[in-house]
């Protein structure tokens, strides 16, 4: 671990799970410190040479803190064997691009797996960590809300495809400022200002259980006063 932090300052960059100054570390890198655990979340949420992943098989993880308006940066990658899958291609406005037949198009991808991060305690509010075609960043259950706008739902869906291929590490910020999130992909603002009506004014940072196995890594946090 010593050499690791030499060779990345001798690099010009921060050891793994070191927060960039004025940001707090949500995970350090050797246990579940500061998340809400219990014997069966320890099963399936584990930490390794200062990785923290999950098995895919059961429980979201939840911070103990709870946050108002904040900027949370974190590193993901999927580590479970990829399958094929075919998934719905949206368009512009988030809604599924259909062909003549009226059956919703479809793009074969390499599905490495299917996760989120939960914003202010609300299952609703959710950056998707995922392989469809749209990228990761989406916010499902607010896209497909039939009961919201026109522009909170084509807000909610990503100007692009941000994602590396299935198993390099990408890179997210999230920021929240009153009921506005913002996502960053590997440094593409894929989310600008989208509305999330309804959205808590505070509350825990979770981390979803959905499909296959995620690891995650410098999860990082700075509250906005």
């Amino acid at each position: 671990m010593i050499l690791a932090a030499l060779l990345a300052a001798l690099l010009g960059q921060a050891a793994d799970n070191t927060p960039p100054e004025g940001f707090t570390a949500l995970f350090n890198g050797k246990d579940l410190s500061g998340w809400k655990v219990d014997e069966e979340t320890r099963q399936h949420w584990t930490v390794k040479d200062g990785v923290l992943e999950h098995d895919g098989k059961k429980r979201d993880l939840w911070t103990e803190p709870q946050f108002g308006d904040f900027t949370l940066m974190l590193s993901w990658r999927w580590s479970g064997t990829p399958v094929e899958e075919n998934h719905p291609v949206f368009d512009a406005d988030g809604n599924e691009v259909k062909g003549p037949d009226g059956k919703v198009k479809t793009e074969r991808m390499i599905d490495g797996g299917d996760s989120g991060v939960f914003l202010r305690g609300y299952k609703k509010a959710q950056a998707n960590l995922f392989c469809y075609p749209c990228g990761s960043g989406e916010v499902w259950e607010y896209r497909t809300d039939p009961k919201m706008p026109a522009e909170v739902r084509k807000a909610c869906m990503p100007k692009k495809r941000a994602d590396k291929p299935v198993g390099e590490w990408n890179q997210m910020t999230i920021t929240m400022k009153g009921d506005r999130l913002t996502v960053v992909v590997n440094g593409e603002e894929v989310i600008s200002s989208a509305q999330l009506p309804g959205v808590p004014a505070r509350g825990a940072i979770g981390l979803q259980h959905e499909f296959n196995q995620v690891q995650f890594k410098n999860l990082y946090i700075r509250e906005s006063k």
